[in-house]
């Protein structure tokens, strides 16, 4: 009988919940940092967060398939995002997080439900935008984004000779939203960790230091292709001292 009177687990689904997380980042940077922190799990469809008071310090992440929800939760629980372990679990319900976005800007008055619903669609659809990296207003150009940063095209991207292994690292076709904090939350994973440089005038590169070459080479081998957006593969080598 103590099975019945157990409180109910949320059952698997394809929307992860996160809370304790750093009060003080921007909402905007938040939403890009954890999408690149989770989009190594499986397409994002959305990520959520809010700058009321209430929902402070959480997050929502949903998924295309439930199985990516259940590597992100069990392989990101604790992590140390932005200095503060993760805590994350499964969101009762996809709708739950949707009626969560509007019921911020609609406190309690069931009668504007039937108002909103035009506005859910298309909150969702630039929801579905943002989460892959992409402005809204600039959903257009969707094939052109990885190539603006290099004029000469996909050549220079390809370094002429190969520098000598080295702790820094140079990492190349990030999409341009990409932010230093970004780019810190992916390669902190890897210990010996040092900090992340990024050139103002060049979108798209950027350097990564670590202890060592042994650290750098560990970092480079697990994050070489790893996508920030579905069409910005990184490519990293060794920077050239």
């Amino acid at each position: 009988m103590s099975e019945v009177n157990a409180t109910p687990e949320v059952p698997q689904n394809n929307t992860i919940y996160i809370n304790n997380l750093n009060e003080k980042i921007k909402i905007d940077e938040l939403k890009k940092s954890l999408n690149a922190v989770f989009t190594q799990f499986g397409k994002i469809l959305e990520v959520l967060a809010f700058k009321t008071l209430k929902h402070k310090g959480q997050a929502w992440v949903v998924f295309e398939d439930v199985s990516s929800a259940s590597n992100a939760l069990r392989q990101m629980q604790g992590f140390p995002f932005y200095d503060k372990p993760m805590r994350i679990q499964y969101a009762k319900t996809k709708s739950d997080v949707i009626a969560k976005a509007d019921g911020t800007f609609v406190p309690r008055e069931k009668r504007k439900r039937h108002d909103d619903k035009g506005k859910k669609r298309k909150d969702q659809h630039d929801a579905n935008l943002a989460g892959m990296g992409l402005n809204p207003a600039y959903s257009g150009a969707y094939g052109a984004t990885p190539t603006i940063p290099y004029p000469g095209g996909a050549k220079s991207m390809v370094p002429e000779a190969p520098a000598p292994p080295n702790n820094i690292l140079f990492i190349q076709n990030l999409p341009n939203e990409s932010t230093p904090m970004m780019l810190q939350m992916l390669f902190l994973q890897y210990p010996g960790f040092k900090e992340v440089r990024m050139v103002e005038a060049k979108p798209g590169i950027a350097f990564v230091e670590y202890g060592d070459e042994m650290q750098s080479t560990v970092a480079m081998q697990s994050l070489q292709g790893f996508k920030i957006t579905p069409q910005n593969p990184m490519l990293i080598t060794y920077a050239k001292k």
